[in-house]
């Protein structure tokens, strides 16, 4: 890779600081209307220290090189470590957090995580409220599909910079009409659940936290023990419906609001998240009806804590800890898997679990039959060629093997730091949370942790919400550069 090369990744890397300096300004509003003037000035410093970084590295980056796929997964990369560590000055400068606790809070915010260094939320300013909010909001879609809809550049560039966050369907054949429109139907869903919420009796400064949180998937919350502080089982009905949203891709909103409400039900992803939720939350149910002893408490913390892992949102309305492990093991399976791809939603995503799950019939039949016999295999709306469905069996089995390793290294690390009251079962489940950007924890996540485990753990966030790939190629293309 040459210098000219890098000059390309430096400068949109500014580009996407520009966006964070903006949004540390549009925040001081929020202290101005709650007479918090202190936090103004930590505000105005996140949002000078990211626009003179960001304007550095476009004037340093100046070239007219286009965009190729690996400066794309370079940007991405590169730009998902820089952005958390710029947004977690507010944390440090207002509510005094120490600087790994703040990076934590910080990345688990911007990943759309939700795991938290803090103790107490509901004793944090309204700034440091609404900024968790915003960068999970932001996060949710991500930082470059924001920026993308406000650079008026054609060509194939902005498409290998959608690709690089982790996303590759398109709503309109031209990549900047359909980031444009993902971000008015966020914007539609998000006002939406911020009004359920708010006839459900939440608190309106709560139902806009929590409706960016909830429909972003994040899963921060502005109450000391999440959505069980309130112990209302309407709220808590209400924020399911909102939940699964988030983890409906984008396309399928498109089509409902267009008027084919049938398209939900064609999607295979939203299909196989239904049905996943029904069979895991069943499971889940009659686990925890041992723990319980009340059908009506077992359902009603098991469908909560089930929607809440399978669409990565975090909340939490239960303590996990005191579970069994059998049901720890149905939560984390649900983590794993995760919401659609396309949706908020983070995991491995439904499309490769169906992919893999599909890809075994596929494999058998390919076996089974003579070799002259051409196996098409049938996937969603889609019929697939042989080349086209070992091709898209090899992405999800080769992701999934990747995630699989990570997750294991993360074990490995977590195993030697959990303290005692933490064995196995939980470790497993606060790393699988962590990296499949969900944030339901046993409790293990603290900011008495070894910074040894929050390294680790902002390490899984990164790599999860990226989906490894971009992460290896730019390594790959560092070492061959430096090594």
């Amino acid at each position: 890779m040459s210098w000219n090369d890098f000059k390309i990744i430096l400068r949109y890397v500014g580009s996407l600081l520009l966006i964070v300096s903006l949004l540390a300004l549009v925040s001081i509003a929020v202290p101005l209307v709650f007479g918090e003037y202190e936090a103004i000035y930590a505000m105005l410093v996140t949002s000078v220290l990211a626009g003179i970084a960001g304007l550095g590295l476009k004037f340093i980056g100046k070239t007219e090189g286009e965009i190729q796929l690996t400066h794309a997964m370079a940007i991405s990369s590169i730009a998902w470590l820089v952005i958390p560590l710029l947004g977690s000055i507010p944390y440090i400068l207002i509510e005094g957090m120490s600087p790994l606790n703040s990076v934590f809070e910080s990345t688990s915010g911007w990943t759309g995580t939700g795991l938290t260094m803090i103790t107490a939320p509901s004793q944090l300013t309204h700034t440091i409220q609404f900024w968790r909010s915003l960068t999970q909001w932001i996060g949710g879609v991500g930082v470059i599909v924001l920026i993308i809809s406000i650079i008026t550049r054609p060509g194939t560039s902005m498409y290998h910079l959608y690709r690089a966050e982790g996303r590759e369907e398109k709503i309109f054949p031209r990549i900047m009409t359909t980031v444009r429109m993902i971000w008015w139907i966020y914007f539609l869903l998000t006002i939406l659940s911020i009004l359920i919420l708010l006839v459900a009796g939440m608190p309106l400064w709560d139902s806009i936290n929590h409706g960016m949180t909830t429909i972003s998937t994040g899963g921060f919350s502005v109450k000391d023990s999440s959505i069980a502080s309130y112990d209302n089982s309407l709220i808590e009905l209400a924020l399911i419906p909102i939940m699964l949203m988030g983890a409906i891709p984008f396309l399928v909103h498109y089509k409902v609001l267009k008027g084919n409400v049938g398209a939900f039900f064609n999607d295979v992803q939203s299909r196989s998240l239904l049905i996943l939720l029904f069979l895991g939350g069943g499971l889940l149910v009659a686990e925890n009806f041992l723990s319980y002893g009340w059908w009506s408490e077992a359902f009603r913390y098991s469908i909560f804590q089930a929607v809440s892992g399978l669409t990565c949102t975090g909340l939490q309305t239960a303590t996990v800890h005191s579970w069994a492990p059998n049901a720890k093991l149905i939560i984390i399976l649900l983590m794993l898997i995760g919401g659609a791809a396309g949706s908020t939603a983070g995991g491995i995503k439904i499309v490769r679990a169906a992919a893999m799950f599909t890809g075994i019939g596929w494999w058998y039949r390919k076996l089974s039959l003579p070799h002259e016999v051409v196996v098409v295999q049938k996937f969603g709306d889609k019929v697939l060629s042989d080349d086209e469905m070992g091709a898209q069996l090899n992405e999800a089995a080769i992701i999934s093997f990747l995630w699989v390793l990570f997750l294991f290294m993360g074990i490995f690390v977590m195993l030697h730091i959990a303290p005692p009251p933490y064995y196995v079962d939980d470790v497993i489940f606060e790393v699988v949370s962590a990296q499949s950007n969900v944030g339901l924890s046993t409790g293990i996540t603290s900011p008495d942790m070894m910074w040894v485990g929050k390294l680790m753990l902002i390490f899984n966030m990164w790599i999860g919400r990226l989906e490894i790939i971009p992460i290896i190629v730019t390594f790959k293309v560092l070492l061959r550069r430096f090594g």
